[in-house]
């Protein structure tokens, strides 16, 4: 099975990176976007992900790792809403903010550039690459 590659998003007084770190590892709940419902749904163990503060950060601070696929919600009231367990992997050196995103050519058809909003996306494992390598 091939690595797939994402970025989640949180805002930092709800969930921030330090409290994954904290954690050791948190179910990705509260998810209630159709869109980002079918990205978690195609996540699988072993998938890298990066993990974006939005709202007051706006910065992508960390990476993780997809440690349980899909499985039912449980702060859902319907069914068919999923989560994922994540543990955190490793901070980036340096946070990678959203004007550096915007600032980089090879990032320009990225997922947080389109369609910002979404808190789960799909990255690229070059746009996954260039990220870590302007945290470093």
């Amino acid at each position: 099975m091939t690595t797939q590659y994402w970025l989640v998003k949180s805002e930092p007084e709800a969930y921030a990176w330090t409290d994954l770190v904290r954690d050791g590892r948190a179910d990705w709940t509260g998810v209630r976007n159709y869109q980002a419902r079918i990205h978690l749904n195609t996540m699988q163990r072993g998938d890298r992900v990066m993990f974006y503060e939005s709202v007051s950060t706006k910065a992508v601070v960390g990476l993780a790792e997809v440690t349980k696929p899909a499985f039912p919600d449980a702060t859902a009231d319907e069914p068919a809403w999923v989560a994922v367990e994540l543990k955190p992997i490793a901070p980036l050196a340096r946070a990678v903010t959203l004007a550096q995103v915007k600032a980089e050519p090879s990032l320009a058809k990225t997922a947080l550039l389109r369609n910002s909003r979404l808190s789960v996306q799909p990255l690229t494992k070059a746009e996954y690459e260039r990220i870590v390598k302007l945290g470093s």
